[in-house]
């Protein structure tokens, strides 16, 4: 029914004994593979949960804890779940600024797959009674004209109603 994938022979990470880095971020440990439902719009969730993302503040050198969200609609490409895992502990030991943090996932993963749509959010845990939620967006940033036309979404027409219920959802957990 389905044919067997050997995607190992093109991945550096998927099932090979692992090598990590904390001291940078590294947008080359993000590996991608072909989206086998091109032509299907659909939601691609990774959920990093509180406590599991460092990175440390660059002037008071305290670790800074969140959850990260990434969410995005691929188009040719989808990226390796390992590698995500991968890059973001390579954020561990930098110092960065929450935003820049997510503005910089968001260009690394962006940059690697040209999706239709990405989103991510930084959920980062509070200091001095203060969280801050840095979210970043980006709508079809690199493909200019060849986004969907109107008969191509409305063949997926819930797609705009999952990112909404996934909004509430996330709302409800808050």
């Amino acid at each position: 029914m389905y044919q067997k994938l050997n995607l190992r022979k093109n991945m550096k990470h998927l099932g090979k004994k692992t090598k990590y880095n904390y001291n940078k971020p590294d947008d080359q440990l993000l590996e991608k593979f072909s989206n086998k439902w091109p032509s299907h719009l659909y939601l691609v969730t990774f959920v990093q949960e509180r406590d599991e993302f460092t990175s440390v503040c660059p002037v008071t050198k305290q670790p800074d804890y969140a959850k990260i969200e990434i969410i995005y609609v691929p188009k040719q490409w989808c990226v390796e779940s390992k590698s995500v895992k991968l890059y973001l502990m390579s954020f561990r030991n930098h110092g960065a600024f929450h935003e820049d943090v997510i503005n910089r996932i968001t260009n690394d993963i962006a940059g690697l797959l040209n999706p239709y749509y990405i989103r991510v959010i930084g959920n980062f845990a509070s200091r001095g009674g203060l969280a801050i939620r840095p979210m970043v967006e980006k709508w079809n940033i690199y493909l200019n004209t060849d986004l969907p036309t109107h008969e191509e979404l409305q063949k997926d027409h819930n797609i705009q109603r999952r990112i909404q219920q996934w909004d509430m959802r996330q709302d409800l957990r808050q």
